[in-house]
């Protein structure tokens, strides 16, 4: 799926997320979560229901919460690689929502773990489902208070910081590359890259 929807219209794309989330659900709900007892699917695949008499529960898909984020300082910003992405692929930092945190809270909470910069105005640009397995992206942009690197190693690979000129000059090769088109960390770094930063 990470390929396809890189070279499928939109629409298309968000039909074969859309089934790729429920498929996920399916296969890892097949018990009750409250009983043990098995559950079948009804509503058309949008429900799962115990099939326990004395319990009957209805469980519905769930969707996680996830912060995408592209820290910046004016003119550099700050991309990470993980070894497990493709060679040379650089991205924006991630990570998800956590019982009784604010998405803002959330934002400066990953980027200090996975980084050790911190960061103030703290502002939404956008959001995308993702189906694997199972989350919304929530897309945001934060200005770094530090550019002292501080890796989380069992996060990721290493981080960099890059120059705006440094970016909009790159040629994509297999030391560097971008996500792809499809991906709301490409949409927030390119939207940087023109100066567009949310008020």
């Amino acid at each position: 799926i990470r390929e396809i929807v890189q070279i499928i219209p939109t629409e298309e794309a968000s039909i074969l997320s859309y089934a790729r989330g429920l498929m996920y659900w399916h296969a890892r709900h097949r018990f009750c979560g409250v009983c043990g007892g098995a559950t079948v699917a009804e509503a058309a695949g949008h429900e799962r229901k115990c099939t326990a008499e004395a319990c009957g529960t209805s469980h519905f898909p769930r969707t996680d919460a996830a912060v995408i984020v592209l820290v910046h300082d004016g003119d550099h910003c700050l991309l990470g690689r993980q070894s497990r992405w493709p060679t040379g692929m650089h991205s924006t930092l991630a990570g998800f929502l956590e019982p009784g945190e604010s998405l803002e809270e959330t934002v400066q909470r990953e980027i200090f773990e996975e980084s050790g910069v911190p960061v103030v105005d703290v502002r939404y640009h956008s959001s995308q489902p993702w189906p694997l397995p199972g989350s919304l992206m929530v897309g945001f942009m934060a200005r770094a208070l530090s550019r002292d690197l501080v890796i989380d190693e069992e996060e990721l690979e290493y981080a960099i910081w890059m120059s705006r000129d440094d970016l909009l000059k790159r040629e994509e090769s297999d030391r560097f590359r971008l996500p792809g088109t499809f991906s709301i960390a490409r949409r927030l770094i390119e939207d940087w890259m023109a100066g567009h930063i949310p008020d």
